[in-house]
């Protein structure tokens, strides 16, 4: 069959990785230190799966009516340099799951891509602390500061697509814990768009966004995905 899964791009923190929410406590640190002070459920329901400075963005202009980006980015600098010291600290650790998940797409040759909102240093930085390595656990790693525009738009996937050679969108499944990950899936035209209730987002808050699937363990993927 054409339509066939061969690759699964997965969500980073909160699907495959599990770092208990420090980059959103560590967004929601910075922004208070600007002055604002907004629940981690306000930052999490506004900011999930985004690229960081969009989602400091888009949290100041829902809950403060503010669009400034001096402002944006003196949140987003000082956040950078508060998030390498939480990494540094932190335990990080994979989501339950993830690396036996990864081998048996490995078995079936489909191949395992993981894409994030963090910028390419951040994001290898959380590899590099898993143990992870590119190409023996996983196959591909695509970050927001690798592509022109962030999710929801579909440029991350369409990379990933363009370096694995697959031309046809419904081949690929896409695998995250917020409403902004379903929709990126959408938006490439994925085969299957599948939610997951291990991170930032409620089932509920994900049930809004229509995806394929919702899942509670990464091995249901398995099931899924054929």
């Amino acid at each position: 069959m054409s339509n066939k899964i061969r690759m699964v791009v997965f969500d980073m923190a909160g699907t495959t990785v599990n770092e208990n929410n420090v980059v959103y406590k560590t967004l929601q640190k910075a922004i208070k230190k600007a002055g604002f002070d907004f629940s981690l459920d306000q930052v999490l329901a506004e900011g999930a799966g985004k690229e960081k400075r969009q989602a400091i963005e888009t949290i100041l202009s829902v809950y403060a009516n503010i669009n400034d980006t001096e402002l944006t980015t003196r949140i987003y600098d000082n956040f950078i340099i508060q998030l390498a010291e939480a990494y540094a600290k932190e335990e990080i650790l994979p989501q339950p799951n993830a690396i036996e998940l990864f081998t048996e797409l490995k078995h079936r040759n489909i191949l395992t891509v993981l894409n994030t909102g963090y910028d390419r240093t951040t994001a290898q930085s959380i590899i590099d602390k898993l143990g992870w390595q590119t190409g023996k656990d996983f196959d591909g790693l695509v970050t927001a500061s690798d592509v022109p525009r962030n999710r929801p738009n579909p440029d991350m996937i369409e990379f990933a697509m363009q370096k694995f050679n697959i031309t046809n969108s419904t081949q690929i499944a896409k695998v995250g814990d917020s409403i902004i990950d379903i929709q990126e899936g959408q938006n490439a035209g994925c085969g299957l768009s599948i939610g997951i209730t291990t991170g930032a987002h409620t089932i509920e808050q994900l049930q809004s966004a229509n995806p394929d699937y919702i899942i509670g363990d990464l091995m249901e993927v398995l099931g899924v995905v054929g």
